[in-house]
């Protein structure tokens, strides 16, 4: 059995109402699924507004690779680790999306004795939040043909339709598709396709929004199509957005559970970082600022995607100003990026590990352009040498950055005590002074060339003559002064997933963009990244199973 899932299931939780109780959460407020997870009602959220916020840390990474990096299971460790240490904190995380579990990566709801659960619902259908999000983005879906089939009032293109239905499974089959076949009575065909549910517009909506009024006017301002003569036409002419609102209503509730020790867990919303805005929601982050001393908060991949777009749009968006950010890296992971083949990881290797720093080195100085102070946690594995990990430290002494050896997978939040000391150095200290990478003055594809060149190193960015067309319209309709978003492979600073280390001088292509104008900001689509993942050749789905008892087998 894998040991996440034995520790998970030796686990001692906590009635729900006990987490609440120590974020003076009164029950009032609990909406119970179960024993162990709840919903947190929505007029407690308004009723603690005026409290003063706590301090909020980013918990990213370096560009993940096969070795693993840990960074959920880091944030747990260190979110336990504050607690320990007579720190009021709360964790907030993205919820599990559905693809990935039956795909390749697994659960993600941390690992060892750094966990949230219960894992098992978690990482399946939880409190429902993800149905609900893409039974709205199809109810619009739905109602875009309906009213092309009934006499098409407002003049819908239908080779102009932008909105794309969507699902939370890895179908590549479904990335581009024929609809309304069979005749007559069916509609109208026309090509369609989906994406995965995470990196819907409705996803992003739901994540940024801080309240209901403001989600069903973002959901209005949502953009579908256009006519004939190019004009734009929203989720509100279609009068969906009140229906889709009515969808999400229960969902925007934040979601309460805990850690393996107790600590209270925020987990609510779940975009991806590589093909969305890569954070979870809001109105959980800010009911963890009300609530706690420090929130711990992760932003998923690496910091050149989630990292960034937590801090050029989520936090430009709510307002939030973080205090510190926290790299995870582990040895393993930096000798993959030295160079070293996964199956040679093993054997102590400290020029690898020297030359697998500089895509550590490159993330830290990428933040610190934020104004944030960072510290780096190395997730430590057995077969680290001090050799190895000493090599860490003093690369990042070099740059002003402290290298805290972390052993939370096996000690839980003792064995991340020093990094929560460490982050509070910092926190206390003051220094933070946050600002975004670009001003929303600046013209989109130089938003895009802005962080290809100051995040990734790039050169320049490839922008072809139909791509740059769609963004001076984009500007000519009024949505110029947005953040950018930009999709592309994880793996690597480059669009080519096979490129690791810290590579300069490329140029990235982008490939196509989106506008998601009720979300605020413009999709840059770069490489070969796809909104819809598919599965590998062996998906985890063929290992998972229903055991004795009843008991979910082969899902971590």
């Amino acid at each position: 059995m894998n040991p996440d899932l034995e520790i998970a299931r030796a686990a001692k939780m906590r009635p729900i109402q006990e987490i609440a109780d120590k974020l003076g959460i009164p029950s009032s407020a609990v909406e119970p699924y179960g024993h162990y997870k709840a919903k947190i009602g929505l007029d407690f959220l308004t009723s603690v507004e005026s409290r003063t916020d706590g301090a909020l840390v980013l918990v990213t990474g370096i560009n993940p690779t096969p070795a693993g990096e840990g960074k959920t299971t880091t944030t747990v460790g260190l979110g336990d680790a504050l607690n320990r240490i007579g720190k009021r904190a709360t964790i907030c995380l993205r919820e599990p999306s559905l693809g990935p579990s039956f795909g390749m990566k697994g659960g993600a709801a941390g690992g060892g004795y750094a966990q949230v659960v219960p894992m098992d619902q978690i990482n399946l259908h939880f409190t429902g939040d993800f149905h609900a999000i893409t039974s709205a983005n199809n109810l619009l879906a739905a109602m875009i043909d309906n009213s092309i089939y009934w006499g098409n009032p407002l003049g819908i293109d239908s080779r102009r339709i932008s909105w794309r239905r969507c699902l939370d499974m890895n179908d590549r089959a479904l990335r581009s598709i024929a609809g309304s076949l069979g005749g007559v009575a069916n509609g109208f065909p026309r090509e369609d396709g989906f994406d995965i549910t995470v990196a819907s517009e409705v996803m992003a909506v739901f994540c940024l929004s801080q309240n209901l009024p403001e989600l069903q006017a973002r959901l209005g301002k949502m953009i579908i199509g256009q006519t004939r003569e190019g004009k734009n036409i929203t989720a509100a002419d279609l009068k969906a957005d009140g229906a889709m609102s009515v969808l999400l209503k229960d969902a925007v509730s934040p979601n309460l559970v805990q850690t393996l020790e107790g600590s209270p867990a925020l987990v609510h919303g779940g975009p991806f970082a590589n093909i969305a805005h890569g954070c979870n929601s809001v109105m959980a982050t800010r009911l963890g600022l009300k609530l706690s001393d420090v929130v711990v908060t992760e932003a998923g991949f690496g910091a050149d995607l989630g990292g960034e777009k937590f801090l050029d749009i989520k936090c430009r968006s709510a307002g939030l100003k973080p205090s510190c950010a926290v790299v995870v890296a582990t040895v393993r992971a930096l000798k993959m990026h030295g160079g070293i083949a996964k199956n040679a990881l093993g054997p102590e290797n400290v020029e690898a590990v020297k030359r697998g720093i500089a895509n550590l080195q490159r993330h830290v100085e990428n933040l610190q352009k934020f104004g944030l102070p960072v510290v780096v946690a190395v997730n430590h594995f057995t077969t680290d040498t001090v050799a190895e990990f000493e090599a860490i430290r003093d690369a990042m002494k070099a740059i002003g950055t402290e290298a805290i050896s972390c052993t939370h997978w096996a000690h839980g939040g003792a064995g991340a005590e020093a990094l929560a000391h460490a982050v509070m150095a910092q926190i206390d200290a003051g220094k933070a002074d946050y600002k975004p990478l670009y001003p929303l003055e600046m013209k989109l594809a130089d938003k895009v060339r802005t962080i290809a060149k100051e995040i990734y190193r790039a050169a320049d960015i490839a922008v072809p003559d139909a791509v740059a067309k769609k963004l001076k319209a984009f500007e000519d309709a009024g949505f110029g002064d947005v953040p950018v978003c930009i999709a592309k492979t994880q793996y690597s600073f480059t669009s080519d997933a096979t490129v690791m280390g810290a590579p300069t001088g490329h140029i990235l292509p982008i490939r196509e963009v989106r506008l998601s104008a009720g979300a605020g900001f413009v999709v840059a689509i770069c490489g070969d990244i796809m909104t819809m993942p598919g599965l590998p050749r062996v998906p985890s789905a063929e290992s998972i199973y229903l055991g004795e008892g009843g008991q979910i087998e082969g899902l971590f």
